[in-house]
């Protein structure tokens, strides 16, 4: 698995961590990292993952908006908790990573939601996250 991948992997897992438990960024990231500390992780790939979790919780407002505004018969509360942790990472990207193609960021919050949600919830996550990336290029 690709690092950025795997990275993404972990931040989903405390993503949703914060959702359950209402834990702070930093204490969900410091927990998390402490439980994976045998596993001897990349720093590279730590930094990307809590690069990717803390610009999720601190845009967390916006976020929610925009994919609120997608989400058309689906109330934000009552999605799956993992559904709408990916679609807030994967919206995250397309607003704010510049740096990450939009192609890319869908493509990996879609095989997340296949992975973890099941296929239903990669259409699901596609057509939002699709949605809102055509709303920023225009």
């Amino acid at each position: 698995m690709r690092k950025r991948s795997r990275a993404r992997e972990f931040s989903l897992q405390v993503l949703y961590q914060i959702d359950i438990t209402h834990d702070t960024c930093d204490i969900a990231l410091e927990n998390f990292w402490a439980a994976y500390i045998q596993e001897h992780i990349n720093e590279e790939l730590k930094s990307f993952a809590s690069e990717l979790v803390k610009g999720t919780t601190a845009n967390l407002k916006t976020i929610d908006v925009k994919i609120a505004q997608y989400a058309t018969n689906w109330q934000l509360e009552r999605m799956a908790v993992i559904d709408r942790n990916i679609l807030r990472m994967g919206c995250f990207e397309l607003l704010f990573r510049e740096d990450i193609p939009p192609k890319v960021s869908i493509n990996e919050a879609v095989e997340l939601a296949k992975k973890y949600s099941g296929i239903e919830a990669g259409k699901f996550v596609n057509a939002i996250l699709d949605k809102i990336k055509q709303e920023k290029n225009k």
